[in-house]
C-alpha cells in the first residue's frame, strides 16, 4: 500500500514582537496588506497607510473596507461586502471591482502567484481567484475557520479566530493539512494577516484596533 506519511505538526505560541494602536478614529483592524514600506489596514471605512517604524497613521483612503486587503505590486484590492475593489493607492480611485467569491462571507485576501486568494471564514476555505473576472481556479479546504491569508517563500498561511482561541496556521497548500501552528494569548485574535516578505506578520486584531507584528518561524 503506498501512502503519504503526513510531515509533523508543529505548535508553539506566537512571538508578539510589536503592537501598535489603538488608532484615532479606528474601531477595528480587519484586513491588512504591505507595499514594501508601508502597513495597510482596513478600518472599515478608510484604509490608513501605516509607518512600520512608528506604527503611526499616515495618509488614508476613503472606501468601503470590511474584510480583507491586498497589494499586487501597483494597485490594493480591498474586499467591500460582496465585491473586491481594485484601487489605485496614488489617488484612491477604484478602477475595477469583481465579486467576490463569498458573495460577503469573505475574509481574508492577499495576492501570489498572479492571483488574489480569498478566505471563506466559516467555510474553512481558501479561493484562488481570476482578478480580473473573479472566477474561482481552484479551491483549499482547511480545518478551520479561515480570517487573514497571505503567501511567503511558497509557504501558504492563514489566521484562525473561533471564540477565545486565535492563531496563524501554515497549512499544505495540496491539501489544507496544518504545518505550523502560531497560538495567540487567550482573547487575542487574528483578522488580516499579511507578511512582510521575510521574516514578520502583520495581524489585525479585529475589534481591539490594534495592530501587531508577530516573528515568522524559520
Amino acid at each position: 500500500m503506498n501512502s503519504k506519511a503526513k510531515s509533523p505538526v508543529t505548535t508553539q505560541p506566537a512571538e508578539i514582537v510589536r503592537e501598535y494602536g489603538p488608532f484615532p478614529g479606528v474601531a477595528a483592524v480587519n484586513g491588512v496588506t504591505w507595499d514594501g514600506s508601508r502597513i495597510w489596514a482596513a478600518t472599515g471605512a478608510r484604509l490608513i497607510a501605516i509607518d512600520p517604524g512608528t506604527g503611526e497613521p499616515g495618509r488614508a483612503l476613503e472606501c468601503p473596507c470590511d474584510a480583507g486587503t491586498a497589494f499586487d505590486g501597483t494597485y490594493l484590492y480591498q474586499i467591500a461586502e460582496q465585491r473586491i475593489d481594485k484601487i489605485d493607492p496614488a489617488s484612491g480611485a477604484v478602477v475595477a471591482s469583481i465579486p467576490a467569491p463569498g458573495n460577503g462571507c469573505d475574509s481574508g485576501l492577499t495576492w501570489a502567484e498572479g492571483s488574489l486568494w480569498v478566505g471563506q471564514y466559516r467555510d474553512r476555505k481558501i479561493h484562488r481567484i481570476d482578478p480580473e473576472t473573479g472566477a474561482i481556479q481552484r479551491t483549499i479546504e482547511s480545518k478551520r475557520f479561515v480570517t487573514g491569508v497571505t503567501w511567503v517563500d511558497g509557504q501558504l498561511w492563514h489566521g484562525t479566530w473561533e471564540g477565545d482561541e486565535s492563531g496563524i496556521r501554515r497549512i499544505d497548500p495540496d491539501n489544507g493539512e496544518m504545518l505550523v501552528e502560531l497560538r495567540m494569548p487567550p482573547g487575542i485574535g487574528v483578522s488580516g494577516l499579511e507578511s512582510d516578505g521575510a521574516g514578520l506578520f502583520y495581524c489585525g486584531g479585529g475589534d481591539s484596533g490594534k495592530l501587531r507584528v508577530v516573528r515568522r518561524p524559520k
